[in-house]
Order: C-alpha cells, then sequence, then structure tokens
C-alpha cells in the first residue's frame, strides 16, 4: 500500500471497486460519528438541543443496536447478543434511545466497539459466502427473492450514520463547539478486504 492510500484509509478509494468504495464509505461514517461522539462524559453524552429528545449517548447506543440489528441478524441470522436480547422490544421499541442516559460513558463507547467489530466480522463472512449478491437471513418471510442483498443493507446502514452523524455534529457543536466535516485518520481506520 502506498503512502497516498494509507492516508485515505479511513474512507472510500479513490476509484475502487463496489465493494471497497461501499465498506469505505461506511468507514467513513463510522470514523465521524466517532469522532463527534468521542471523548465525552455522562453530562455531554446526555445534552439535548431544544426540545428534541436526541442525546450523544442515545445515538450511539441506537447506532450499535443498529449494527447488530442489520449485520448480525438480519444478514445472518444469528440472535441478537446482550444487551438487545434481553430487551422487551414490543413494549419499549426506543429502548436504545432512553436507557443511554443510565450508562457511563465507557459502557456505551463499548457497546458500540463491540458492535462495529461484531458487524465487520460479519461483512466479511458473507462477502466470503457470495459478495455484495449475498441475501439476508433474517426478516423478509418465506420468499428468499424479497430478502435484502448484502449491497442493499449497507446503503441503508450507509444512510442510518449519515443522518445521525448529522445529528451528532449539530448536538456536539452545542456540548463544546467542536466543527468540522473530516475525522482525524486515526480515529477508525479502515482495512480493504483481501
Amino acid at each position: 500500500m502506498s503512502d497516498a492510500d494509507e492516508q485515505n484509509t479511513w474512507g472510500p478509494p479513490a476509484a475502487g471497486d463496489e465493494l471497497a468504495t461501499l465498506l469505505g464509505g461506511l468507514e467513513r461514517q463510522r470514523a465521524t460519528f466517532a469522532w463527534k461522539v468521542g471523548g465525552l462524559d455522562e453530562k455531554a453524552l446526555s445534552t439535548r438541543l431544544g426540545t428534541s429528545a436526541l442525546t450523544l449517548g442515545g445515538l450511539v447506543k441506537h447506532l450499535a443496536f443498529v449494527e447488530d440489528l442489520k449485520f448480525t441478524t438480519m444478514l445472518l441470522g444469528e440472535d441478537l447478543v446482550a444487551p438487545w436480547n434481553g430487551v422487551d422490544w414490543e413494549n419499549d421499541g426506543d429502548w436504545p434511545w432512553h436507557s443511554a442516559a443510565n450508562d457511563t460513558p465507557e459502557t456505551l463507547y463499548g457497546l458500540w466497539h463491540d458492535a462495529v467489530a461484531r458487524s465487520r466480522a460479519s461483512v466479511a463472512q458473507a462477502v466470503a459466502k457470495g459478495g455484495l449478491d449475498v441475501r439476508i437471513e433474517y426478516g423478509f418471510g418465506d420468499d428468499p427473492d424479497e430478502a435484502l442483498s448484502l449491497r442493499r443493507l449497507l446503503v441503508d446502514v450507509l444512510e442510518e450514520y449519515a443522518r445521525h452523524v448529522g445529528h451528532a455534529d449539530l448536538i456536539r457543536e452545542a456540548v463544546d463547539g467542536s466543527v468540522g466535516e473530516d475525522p482525524p485518520e486515526a480515529v477508525h481506520p479502515f482495512v480493504p478486504p483481501a
């Protein structure tokens, strides 16, 4: 890998294939999110803007859940792991959002980092089975032709991150004045699959 490639490992390649572009785009969103929510205490993670109930802590916990739901449960058909497997989702579908107020920063950051690590492993496993055309294992009934492809699932998660990175950007600016578009490269480097 050249020095120029190493300097851009946190985002999509300039002219890569579809898989490297999608994964690089997702990694850039993850890196930006990690930068926007990182290094904060409980008070900062609980900050709200105006009448919105969104907090940085809630965003962290929500995106940890999204990572596990989309890439472990939906993609591979595996059961949700703790803490998600102990939630009464029918009666408390917003649990990640409001329960984050009861978690320490270390717990929240750990949930997200662990979920991202599981997601990377799940995506690598799915890519090895069939690339971007592999279909998800869960969530679309008995007709396999109706199941989303990994390609579509990656686009959906990219969209989820993009929306919430915008939220995090606004809340973080209100917390301590931090602004900017691009994270430091060392936040969460992306290594393209071999």
